[in-house]
């Protein structure tokens, strides 16, 4: 019977978590830099239409994201001057270069986030999945300069050998489980792989598109859990992710949510903003 790729630990038995300057929680910004088929379906605003091909409604929607959203966010984390992880596609390297320019002129941290949003690792064999790992993190690497030292599956997936392929490639975190608040490390033959958290709850997909709530409830929800969050991490540091996607948050409408809270965040005094890879860094140096 195949096991989960992580031991249980309750959150009483995680070892104690010290940010820098004692913050108690470490957040990271993750713009999501996707490529979705045009001859394959993807997430949809308008389920009508989803199974054509193509399917100018649905994939429109999605492409104002790499178009025009992106780059409302960038001018958005510029002005507040937030650090920024890109999980990315690799296809996006090729298809969308303005886009990885940008990041590289502004040095960010690169994720690997697999091909494409349909090439979703499900049911491979462990030699396809490791040449296609080694494919998007190649390409990334040549793309922007920097070898991504982290993994976020398309859609969240993985197999039960992703952690041991990533360990083989030198990778040193996944966020794909979004089971603790706390970094903890992933059972791996050998090297040592992370699980950094991400988030699926205060994921602007699920709030925006599949739970259909406005930006005012959105920008409420982050908030809210940068709150809970806060008093919980003065016992022992937490993380909180905030992940994005072009299509969803940065149309004009809901931007100002987003601005409000990460404003009121930054304005807290207690949010180390930092990258994953910075994350994983301070975990690994302070929990060998």
């Amino acid at each position: 019977m195949p096991e989960t790729p992580f031991s249980y630990r309750p959150a009483p038995e995680a070892p104690e978590i010290a940010w820098p300057d004692g913050v108690p929680v470490a957040v990271w910004v993750a713009l999501n830099l996707e490529h979705y088929p045009i001859d394959r379906p993807g997430l949809s605003i308008v389920p009508v239409t989803a199974g054509n091909v193509p399917d100018p409604m649905n994939y429109g929607w999605r492409d104002y994201g790499a178009r025009v959203g992106t780059f409302a966010l960038v001018d958005l984390l510029d002005e507040l001057g937030l650090p920024v992880t890109a999980p990315v596609h690799s296809e996006v390297c090729s298809r969308y270069p303005q886009i990885v320019a940008a990041g590289v002129e502004r040095d960010w941290a690169w994720m690997a986030h697999g091909e494409n949003n349909a090439a979703v690792h499900v049911d491979l064999d462990v030699d396809d999945e490791r040449r296609m790992l080694r494919d998007c993190v190649e390409t990334i690497e040549a793309a922007t300069g920097r070898r991504p030292r982290g993994w976020l599956g398309p859609a969240l997936s993985e197999t039960f050998n992703t952690p041991a392929l990533l360990a083989e490639l030198g990778l040193d975190y996944a966020c794909d489980w979004c089971n603790d608040d706390r970094p903890y490390d992933m059972t791996v033959p050998e090297g040592r792989v992370l699980s950094v958290p991400y988030s699926v709850e205060t994921n602007d997909v699920t709030l925006l598109l599949a739970r259909g709530w406005t930006g005012q409830q959105y920008g409420d929800t982050l908030i809210d859990q940068f709150e809970a969050l806060r008093a919980v991490g003065r016992r022992s540091g937490v993380v909180m992710a905030i992940p994005l996607h072009a299509f969803l948050v940065g149309l004009p409408f809901r931007l100002g949510h987003l601005r409000r809270a990460l404003e009121h965040i930054a304005a807290s005094g207690d949010a180390w903003f930092a990258t994953a890879d910075q994350i994983a860094d301070h975990y690994i140096a302070h929990h060998p």
